[in-house]
């Protein structure tokens, strides 16, 4: 019985990758846009909102694969992974008609599904501080072109956009810029905010890090300086594998530092409680600096990996390199808008789990990653057997989720 369920399952990621094929041809379909004039603090992610699953993923055609070399466990545990919502990455193409084109077909997809999509802008100048996911725009302009191209494609249609990982926790002031390269990067993401939250439908987070990076403080300032007032809120956690607590609790610290910087005359970033404080003590002076009935910025946690937690090595490297491809990590929550948690809009998955992380080498003389023993696949490419071990370890475990039918007929 076991089998069959399991064939079956694959055998409808199969039919359902065929149904959606032929949308990638077409623009998108009317998707129920949100009405034109909500402010971005009115924009809301009600608890029950259904995120796209895309019927054509990597994991779906993993699926198939694993189905027709007859790897049945394979192919259920793909298909289980294929029916939960991943976010779409965009990473930048010099033709505007191509960058509103891709956008298109994704907000066709979630049409024909019912469901909201989740969409990574990731093209800014310098992306990555030019390490394993190097590249971007080449100047200003080109990025203002493009932006305005992706924000095109999304129309009216809700859309969570998740802008530039990394693009405020790792930019130009913490990996060796100048002043003008940060002041550049603070003023390609306010334009980016502006153009982006003209869409009626877009909610747009900025990058906030995670709970294991910058101090509450220098994050909270960071956002505030990009202009997170005129945006949905943060996101935390993209690609890394902090836990929902700690991160739960950073992001709540996060938005009632910039609260408190945006109304307490000449308040700075270091005044703040932040995450390496003594927790009581850290509670007790956001109490006595925050009113309880502030409005706050909300946040949204990255849970595609964290099921596991961080990684600590066991061996002794010259750079363990813990956030590159850690072995022994699963899935975590399930995306979701229920989260229970008024700050906290989402648990999304927006790392595409089963996509390296980069050729990790630890700090070694390389090439092989010595955790795997072999050369680990290049940032962003497919790699079976990591989304297999993601799988294998997800907590909660994995079962199949609403995304993508499960059933035929």
């Amino acid at each position: 019985m076991r089998i069959a369920r399991t064939t079956r399952a694959a055998l409808a990621v199969t039919a359902t990758v065929a149904a959606v094929a032929g949308l990638a041809a077409g623009p998108a379909a009317a998707t129920a846009p949100v009405a034109p004039g909500h402010a971005a603090t009115a924009r809301t992610l009600p608890a029950d909102t259904r995120f796209l699953a895309d019927p054509a993923s990597k994991a779906a055609a993993q699926a198939v694969a694993d189905l027709r070399a007859g790897d049945l466990a394979g192919a259920g545990a793909m298909a289980r992974l294929a029916s939960q919502p991943v976010a779409q990455w965009f990473t930048g193409t010099t033709d505007p008609a191509q960058t509103t084109h891709d956008m298109a077909v994704l907000q066709a997809k979630a049409a024909v599904l019912h469901r909201t999509p989740v969409a990574v802008a990731y093209n800014i100048p310098g992306r990555d501080c030019s390490q394993y996911s190097a590249g971007g725009a080449s100047t200003s302009a080109e990025y203002a072109t493009w932006v305005d191209a992706l924000a095109k494609g999304i129309g009216g249609h809700r859309t969570v956009v998740v802008l530039e990982p990394d693009g405020l926790a790792l930019s130009p002031a913490s990996c060796g810029g100048t002043a003008a390269q940060q002041a550049d990067r603070l003023a390609e993401v306010n334009a980016a905010v502006d153009r982006l939250e003209q869409q009626s439908g877009a909610l747009v987070y900025l990058d906030g890090g995670h709970s294991s990076w910058q101090n509450v403080g220098t994050m909270a300032q960071l956002l505030d300086d990009a202009g997170m007032a005129r945006a949905q809120g943060f996101f935390l956690n993209v690609s890394n594998y902090q836990t929902d607590a700690d991160l739960t609790r950073y992001g709540t610290q996060v938005a009632k530092c910039s609260w408190y910087l945006g109304h307490t005359p000449g308040a700075s970033a270091g005044d703040c409680a932040n995450q390496y404080w003594p927790a009581a003590d850290a509670d007790s002076w956001y109490a006595s600096h925050v009113p309880a009935d502030a409005v706050l910025a909300h946040f949204v946690i990255d849970s595609s990996r964290n099921g596991q937690g961080p990684w600590t090595p066991t061996a002794t490297y010259p750079d363990a390199q813990t956030w590159c491809n850690p072995p022994g990590r699963g899935l975590g929550v399930r995306p979701t808008a229920d989260t229970g948690v008024p700050l906290l809009d989402a648990f999304l998955w927006i790392k595409v789990p089963g996509e390296s992380d980069g050729s990790c080498t630890r700090g070694t003389a390389g090439p092989a990653d010595p955790e795997y023993g072999i050369v680990d696949p290049a940032a962003g490419a497919w790699w079976p057997a990591q989304a297999t071990s993601l799988v294998a370890n997800a907590s909660p475990a994995l079962g199949f989720g609403a995304g993508v039918p499960t059933h035929l007929g």
